[in-house]
């Protein structure tokens, strides 16, 4: 059935969540085709202003939305990504296409198998329309992507395309990676909500490796409530993950508060926080005094322990030396790689195996000093990047996402903010790893009383 006048908008996966197209497809008042041409649509009349696909291919995706039609008319139920479009970042394996990973180094390069968290989402019903830019080798090293809110300011380099993908209303999910702020920043920058789950519960396999105990697989969507079903579909699931297992199914432990409110610690670390503008420390000092007036809610101003104090020089440690690492190949052609890739491997060289030994035991120290950390409160939160986005040749600061990263922690980013300009940023969630459907909850009660939006912040039409 065709789509009603309504739902013809011209952005429509801005206005209807993964969710509300599940219950068209029920109610046979939309069909996986319709959804295909929104898509299709959205990427005809955005992608010449905001270039965040390395390919996209509108025939493919609707071959396979008549498929998912077919299936569904047969009366099968549809599964929990039915026919939703959902880009991917350039560093993941995809069967269909080109996996280039921002570099002429491996320009055309066909691995013919899709990423294991690939496979799970077209379990879910996935449809894949293309693969969106990430910065070279999901590093710094900013690509053709421009931010649909102004394409004078930066997109957010490494994850830049998928959010960009999902703020431009081209598609309601996208795949990103993070292994400093990869996810949150772009998020921040291009007003999405951006999910950094807890490290190792979204499989690695058939993707881009930088570092090993960092890189964690993480995704973009429109709408707050999309949240939680995007982490089911990729997930690890079962027994034969035990730890993560015991603590997904601990009912308790991811209960909502009961007969106490929500403790919700407010951070401002050290060693990002002197970065952050005064519109952005506003911002979030004057949210928490509203919020906190609601009694299901109590904000606490608590420090970050010691062991974290240092997270961005053991960070660096950790990230140059695996990068020179896995990269000793590409290096051999330096004059193909950008200059601070090129900068980040010779640093890595210079750091020997005892220096890097000793950062990864720092960083378990750490990982279990934020683990403790949360026995006092529910959640954490802060700003996600010290303000909107700076222009695109301007180097981005300092900001707290890498914190979260090095510490296995999870984390969301909100589109909370919009600057004095115009332009959106974030407000991050961070709970205590595998505390995730917890941070979800408390979302979701955040929204539900209308302290954060449902969608993400508004961009021009195009």
């Amino acid at each position: 059935m065709g789509t009603s006048d309504k739902m013809s908008a011209n952005l429509p996966f801005r206005e209807f969540s993964v969710a509300a197209i599940l219950d068209g497809y029920r109610a046979k008042k939309l069909s996986p085709v319709d959804v295909a041409q929104w898509c299709a649509d959205a990427y005809a009349a955005a992608e010449p202003h905001v270039h965040a696909w390395e390919c996209f291919d509108a025939e493919r995706l609707m071959d396979a939305a008549k498929a998912a039609a077919a299936r569904l008319a047969q009366g099968e139920a549809p599964r929990s990504l039915e026919a939703i479009p959902v880009c991917v970042k350039d560093i993941f394996n995809t069967a269909d296409f080109p996996t280039q990973m921002g570099s002429p180094l491996w320009r055309g390069f066909t691995p013919g198998n899709d990423a294991r968290v690939l496979y799970d989402m077209k379990r879910h019903g996935a449809l894949v329309p293309g693969k969106t830019v990430t910065a070279e080798f999901a590093v710094h090293a900013l690509g053709k992507t421009l931010n649909p809110h102004s394409a004078l300011a930066n997109p957010g380099t490494s994850s830049s395309g998928s959010a960009v993908a999902v703020a431009a209303g081209m598609v309601p999910v996208a795949l990103g990676t993070q292994t400093a702020g990869s996810i949150v920043r772009p998020a921040s920058f291009c007003g999405v909500w951006g999910c950094k789950p807890s490290f190792g519960l979204v499989p690695r396999t058939g993707m881009l490796k930088t570092t090993d105990s960092l890189d964690t697989v993480g995704y973009f969507v429109a709408h707050a409530g999309d949240l939680q079903a995007v982490f089911d579909a990729i997930r690890v699931h079962g027994r034969d993950y035990p730890i993560s297992h015991a603590a997904l199914t601990d009912l308790a432990r991811q209960s909502a508060p009961s007969g106490r409110p929500w403790r919700i610690a407010v951070v401002r670390p050290a060693a990002v926080w002197g970065h952050a503008v005064g519109y952005a420390r506003d911002a979030l000092d004057a949210w928490c005094a509203r919020v906190g007036k609601d009694a299901r809610f109590d904000f606490v101003e608590v420090g970050l322990p010691a062991e974290v104090n240092d997270a961005h020089a053991l960070h660096s440690t950790i990230y140059d030396r695996a990068l020179a690492y896995y990269f000793q190949e590409e290096y051999k052609r330096a004059g193909l790689i950008s200059p601070v890739m090129n900068q980040l491997i010779v640093s890595g060289q210079g750091i020997t195996p005892a220096q890097y030994e000793k950062a990864l035991d720092l960083q378990v120290v750490a990982a279990r000093a934020m683990d403790a950390f949360f026995s006092g409160v529910d959640a954490i939160v802060t700003l996600s990047t010290g303000s909107s986005a700076p222009p695109r040749e301007q180097v981005e600061v300092p900001d707290s996402a890498l914190i979260w990263t090095l510490t296995h922690l999870a984390s969301v980013s909100a589109p909370a903010f919009i600057s004095p300009e115009g332009m959106p940023f974030g407000m991050q969630l961070v709970a205590r790893r595998y505390n995730d459907p917890l941070l979800f909850r408390l979302v979701g009660e955040l929204v539900e009383r209308q302290f954060l939006p449902a969608g993400c912040n508004p961009v021009a039409q195009f």
